[in-house]
Parts: C-alpha cells; sequence; structure tokens
C-alpha cells in the first residue's frame, strides 16, 4: 500500500530554515519517511505548488539546497487541479495554498494521506470527505 505525505506553507518554510523553531520536528518526520522509503514501502512526498511559492521555496536557490536533497515532490497546480481548487477556495474561503492542498488531497487515489501542517482545522476543512491524518507541528 502506498501513502502521501503532504508539507504546508510553515513545514515546508521550517525546512528551509535551520533556526526556524520547528525545523527539528519537520525534519525528524522527513526523515522517518526516508528511512520507509529505502525499506521498500512506498511513501511518497510533496508539496503544492501554490504551497511552495507561498513559502518562497525557489528550487533555483542555493539557499533551498537542503530540501531540495530531500526528493520532495511537486503536486503541480494543473488545469484540472486549478478548478479543483477555485471550488474549494469559493466554499471554504482558505488561502489559495491551502485550496490546492486540498485539491491534491481530493484527487489522489491513495488512500493513506497524511498532511504536515501547523493549521490542522484548515487541513481538515480542504480534505472535505477525505480521510486524512495530520501531524502538527
Amino acid at each position: 500500500m502506498s501513502s502521501l505525505v503532504l508539507l504546508d506553507n510553515e513545514a515546508v518554510q521550517a525546512l528551509g530554515a535551520v533556526a526556524h523553531t520547528k525545523h527539528r520536528r519537520v525534519l525528524s518526520y522527513v526523515q522517518v519517511v526516508t528511512q520507509r522509503k529505502r525499506r521498500a514501502v512506498q511513501v511518497n512526498v510533496a508539496t503544492p505548488t501554490t504551497v511552495r511559492v507561498e513559502a518562497g521555496w525557489d528550487r533555483t536557490a542555493a539557499s533551498w539546497s537542503f530540501p531540495n536533497s530531500l526528493r520532495i515532490d511537486d503536486a503541480v497546480l494543473d488545469a484540472g487541479q486549478a478548478n479543483s481548487a477555485a471550488s474549494i477556495r469559493a466554499g471554504t474561503g482558505v488561502s489559495v495554498a491551502d485550496a490546492h492542498l486540498g485539491a491534491v488531497i481530493r484527487s489522489t487515489p491513495v488512500l493513506q494521506i497524511t498532511v504536515v501542517t501547523s493549521d490542522p482545522s484548515d487541513a481538515r476543512i480542504v480534505a472535505g470527505d477525505r480521510r486524512i491524518t495530520i501531524v502538527t507541528i
């Protein structure tokens, strides 16, 4: 069975800055996921591209070389995801990045979804009727 771990804005910011108060907490969680990958347990870590923009994660910037080394995938905002995110945003009033997070959650065929977030209430709202595990940082 595969699993998907999604990072929200503050989780990305924490990974990008060693001085961030939540850096160690997020890093330790991502390291556990990485160890599972090595043991052939299929776990994918991703962040919606709008979350990367909101967090300031420029994959070409040297200051983001450490997060880039963690093999975190981009969940791209394509036309279908944009329509879904727009609907979520209109229905909930969440940010664009949170709406995109919700679109990713709602569209993935993966059954085990974990969201690493500092705002568990928004994660639950955007997930709709999808069952998710929330890791609060």
